[in-house]
């Protein structure tokens, strides 16, 4: 069965039981090991606004503005909208585009204008965030020297590899300005993250299983690397065995990025826990439990593993979830 581009309201879709591909059967398709080079060197701040703009109209005839509506083919004159309107526009029209080539110089124009926002939107150093232990001395966490938590965007974070939550066609998600972790990615990596995940899922030939995982480059993200999983959807009611399936999720991420040697830094978002539904709570203890878990039987394979929250409720499960660990 052919894969959808569109999968329904972003979420997840039931798949049936298949072996995922394993690294060595994507790694070279993908790239992996080389090192992102941007076509073009990112835009001067006062040319950034003309970059988004020749994008557009380079991309006026492309399928995806069709789905826009009528107002999108009007926003596409140079002199119709202001500078965050026509950039809200790109970053719509690129939600919504099918993965595939960019038509003349667009992907240039493209890469100078992510390039040109990465530079105006501060990065984190992952190894300058202080360690759990050292935030809250008496916690009894038992991987407390070796992790992090921090609130704030994971697109900034200057880790070696970053998780996103992905659906099971691991395309990214397709709803123009959806809120969602996935959307947040793929918009500040680029289209060609997209593509990498659309050449992954072509050899895989089916939709992603829940519980596994897959990695690709982090193009202009800081982060070099991005590990897309597919978590359970509870809709906040877990079922017996979405524990489970969410702790393989977290173990995928970590068993597939000890798999590439450069990885030393690995920063979760909290998985299952946005439009999936999962209980922040409940999913904080799991994701607490399974990365000390896991730290504890491969000692020394990462420098600092960081659960990244991104609301004030998110933080407080983990703070809650920290008094209970050990």
């Amino acid at each position: 069965m052919p894969l959808s581009p569109f999968p329904p309201d972003g979420l997840a879709q039931p798949s049936a039981p298949h072996p995922a591909l394993p690294l060595s059967a994507y790694r070279e398709a993908i790239g992996l090991d080389e090192p992102f080079r941007p076509a073009a060197a990112p835009a001067p701040a006062d040319r950034l606004d003309d970059h988004v703009r020749t994008v557009l109209q380079l991309l006026g005839g492309t399928p995806g503005v069709s789905r826009l509506g009528p107002r999108a083919h009007s926003l596409l004159d140079p002199g119709a909208a202001d500078a965050t309107t026509v950039r809200q526009l790109l970053r719509t029209l690129l939600t919504v585009r099918p993965p595939g080539p960019l038509p003349g110089a667009a992907a240039e124009l493209i890469d100078a204008v992510l390039g040109a926002e990465r530079r105006l939107r501060p990065s984190v150093a992952v190894r300058q965030l202080p360690s759990i232990a050292e935030e809250f001395p008496r916690n009894p966490y038992r991987a407390a020297r070796h992790t992090a938590l921090w609130r704030g965007d994971i697109t900034t974070l200057a880790a070696d590899a970053i998780v996103n939550a992905a659906n099971s066609a691991l395309l990214g998600c397709f709803r123009p300005l959806h809120p969602c972790i996935d959307n947040a990615i793929h918009s500040a990596a680029g289209p060609r993250l997209r593509d990498d995940c659309a050449t992954v899922m072509a050899l895989q030939g089916t939709s992603e299983p829940t519980g596994t995982a897959k990695i690709t480059r982090g193009h202009h993200l800081p982060a070099r690397y991005v590990l897309h999983t597919v978590g359970p959807i509870t809709d906040g009611r877990p079922r017996p065995g979405d524990a489970a399936a969410l702790a393989a999720s977290y173990r995928a991420c970590l068993d597939l990025a000890a798999e590439v040697g450069t990885i030393r830094t690995l920063a979760f978002c909290a998985v299952s826990t946005g439009v999936f539904g999962y209980p922040k709570d409940e999913a904080a203890q799991v994701a607490l439990r399974t990365v000390a878990g896991w730290l504890a039987a491969h000692p020394g394979r990462f420098d600092r593993i960081v659960f990244t929250v991104f609301t004030a409720d998110d933080e407080t499960a983990y703070r809650r979830a920290l008094g209970k660990a050990a």
